[in-house]
């Protein structure tokens, strides 16, 4: 079996907002939306080149608890963690997140490789990586 990637997705509460926070922070466009009605959620799909996230809103869902908004306190809850968009050159993309106020929980600068965490506006943790030059 082989397999790609094919998205991501988070549930936020304003479906409006996070279309706009996807577009001006991270670069996303809008690609379509569509409702599940059995669910009563309304979902958009963004894309960024060949990546595509999803993004659902459902009006009656539990909010993220304070503990899901930090990469460290986050692992002790099981279940999923987060997304990670790997860029080339991390140091200009935290400078241009600081210039756009990106919400930016944590940063790493390891042998291993560079990364930040950042929450969207909903507090849904994001990874952005580097890969360590070989």
């Amino acid at each position: 079996m082989e397999l790609r990637f094919h998205h991501g997705g988070v549930n936020v509460p304003d479906l409006e907002q996070a279309i706009t926070w996807y577009r001006e922070v991270l670069g996303f466009e809008l690609e379509r939306t569509f409702e599940i009605p059995p669910a009563n959620a309304k979902v958009a799909i963004v894309r960024n080149g060949d990546l595509r996230f999803e993004i659902f809103c459902k009006p009656d869902a539990l909010p993220l608890p304070e503990e899901r908004r930090m990469p460290i306190t986050d692992l002790n809850t099981c279940g999923n963690k987060h997304v990670a968009f790997q860029v080339d050159d991390f140091e200009a993309t935290i400078i241009e997140l600081e210039n756009k106020n990106a919400d930016i929980a944590f940063i790493v600068r390891e042998d291993f490789g560079k990364g930040c965490f950042i929450r969207d506006c909903a507090g849904n943790l994001i990874e952005i990586v580097e890969e360590p030059r070989s």
